[in-house]
């Protein structure tokens, strides 16, 4: 499996070994703030920490660039009330 962040797309993305696209997690721009709205993973592959994964490169890159996150998307939400650790990167 392979994540990689795409700036571009306001995305990050998960391929399998076959380089097929089973998950991602999108955020859109606002004042220096990222909002995470969207976390998907295959079916096949959910509650394996995938989409953990996916949330983790996002928290990477903006503390990267020093950018606060509002996690919007529902699973983004857990992530950051279960993990005190991102507390850094949440916008308050």
């Amino acid at each position: 499996m392979r994540v990689e962040f795409k700036k571009d797309r306001n995305r990050v993305v998960l391929y399998d070994e076959k380089n097929k696209l089973v998950g991602e997690s999108t955020f859109s721009l606002s004042d220096m703030k990222w909002i995470i709205d969207h976390t998907y993973v295959d079916e096949s592959l959910r509650g394996k920490g995938y989409a953990s994964k996916l949330v983790e490169k996002i928290i990477e890159r903006a503390r990267e660039k020093n950018i606060k996150i509002i996690p919007l998307c529902p699973y983004a939400k857990r992530e950051f009330e279960k993990h005190s650790e991102y507390d850094d990167v949440l916008f308050k």
